[in-house]
């Protein structure tokens, strides 16, 4: 591949510091959303995804024009381990997992690139993201029908609910097909402010509490809800104001059930270096080098943990900016970084995002989960993997039964299950099981 150089000094050039804010623009919408997932901070995801990125261009020496923000993958064991542990138990996971991609940086260095696919080939990656998305259903539609993430209690009277997380998933994916140009990187984003103004009107002309006269949610009578979308957190909330950091807690069984998940990243961060260079024209696994990324990768979801962020990964939605705007200055970057940081220490910005009534996030969810699951899936079919092989087919039924049926193994001192008892067994297994003879 062949490609200009690009000039990496930091200069404060007016036109890459717009374009830096563009990206992070593109990456807003699904940044915030994880942590309003998972219970996390949104105004602290905003700040470790800045700070991760700066960390990853000093690991790369500025080399490779992405942004890092919060991961996907990692929502189904960050809302589990939210309620098992509390925030500081699941970080201490978190920073576990980042520490894993540590460690395959190294064996990189020191195996080759090779080492991923003997170790996490897709006959035990596919499926270990296929339990991911899956698991997540009943929480997509728990919440798209205005209950809480566990369907313990409701939030919003199922009709308003249903029209509210309809126009949110309905305008997300005409975005998504429909889309030109820089609308078509934000589908996530315009998803959500389409759901948002879809409640605000609702509340406005009365017809939420219309609807609300005529639900009866069973053991509560005559209930009537609050207001779909309410300002005071936003007037309560100051304009400047420190992120509310938290510090990891040791939980060793936060680690055994979070770290096994980080493998499906690790192998989707190979191929995010290999399209980026593909857009760019530079071969990036060979300068800076796989391990380099790999390594940047895992200290910036390490830095997150511990400031009790969401683990960082290298956003696609960027990557289609980068392609789109043909700006290839990793310099872009380091601009959509400080803007990030700048925008966490905005209270108000926390204020109006913790204000998204609950069926805006649960229509986005039902497309984002079931995506999820079909990356799985896509990635068994690249491979052409042959599912009706004994060896393979055993494989994929372990890691799905156990990580969809929640298998779980009380070792005394700790506890596996989900999503990361899946994922270890199915590492295991494939180490394990002879291969198919030909």
């Amino acid at each position: 591949m062949s490609g200009k150089p690009q000039k990496n000094n930091f200069n404060f050039n007016p036109k890459e510091m717009v374009i830096g804010a563009q990206m992070l623009f593109v990456a807003f919408g699904a940044l915030v959303l994880v942590p309003l997932l998972t219970g996390l901070n949104a105004n602290v995801a905003l700040f470790t995804a800045g700070a991760g990125t700066l960390l990853f261009q000093i690991v790369t020496r500025r080399k490779v024009p992405v942004f890092l923000a919060s991961s996907f993958a990692f929502i189904a064991p960050i809302i589990y381990g939210v309620q098992q542990w509390g925030i500081p138990g699941t970080m201490c996971g978190l920073a576990a997992a980042g520490l894993l991609y540590v460690i395959i940086s190294f064996a990189i260095r020191i195996f080759g690139s090779d080492i991923l696919h003997h170790v996490l080939p897709p006959i035990v990656t596919g499926p270990v993201i296929m339990v991911i998305g899956l698991v997540l259903a009943p929480v997509a539609v728990h919440m798209a029908s205005g209950r809480t993430g566990d369907g313990a209690a409701w939030l919003v009277p199922q009709p308003t609910a249903y029209i509210i997380a309809g126009v949110a998933l309905v305008v997300t994916v005409l975005v998504s097909l429909l889309g030109k140009g820089m609308f078509r990187l934000i589908p996530i984003l315009c998803g959500i402010v389409a759901g948002y103004l879809a409640a605000v009107i609702l509340d406005v002309t009365g017809i939420s509490t219309s609807l609300q006269a005529t639900f009866d949610p069973g053991t509560l009578q005559n209930w009537t809800g609050p207001t779909l979308v309410s300002m005071q957190k936003v007037i309560e909330a100051p304009w400047l104001a420190i992120p509310d950091f938290t510090m990891p807690v040791w939980n060793l069984e936060a680690v055994l059930f979070i770290v096994p998940v980080a493998i499906a990243p690790a192998i989707e961060h190979f191929g995010d270096v290999l399209a980026i260079g593909g857009i760019t024209g530079k071969d990036y696994v060979e300068d800076p080098g796989i391990d380099k990324t790999m390594l940047g990768d895992g200290l910036a979801t390490s830095l997150a943990a511990f400031c009790g962020g969401p683990p960082n990964t290298t956003y696609s939605e960027v990557s289609g900016a980068v392609a789109l705007t043909k700006a290839f200055n990793p310099i872009i970057m380091t601009w959509a970084a400080v803007a990030a940081i700048l925008l966490a220490f905005v209270g108000k910005l926390g204020g109006l995002l913790n204000t998204i009534p609950v069926p805006v996030m649960g229509g986005i969810m039902v497309l984002l989960f079931g995506a999820i699951a079909v990356i799985g899936i896509n990635t068994l079919v690249k491979a052409g993997t042959d599912l009706m092989q004994p060896r393979n087919l055993v494989i994929v039924a372990v890691i799905l039964v156990f990580g969809i049926g929640g298998m779980s193994f009380d070792l005394t001192v700790v506890k596996l299950s989900g999503i990361g008892l899946a994922g270890i067994v199915g590492v295991l297994l494939n180490l394990i099981l002879p291969q198919t003879r030909e």
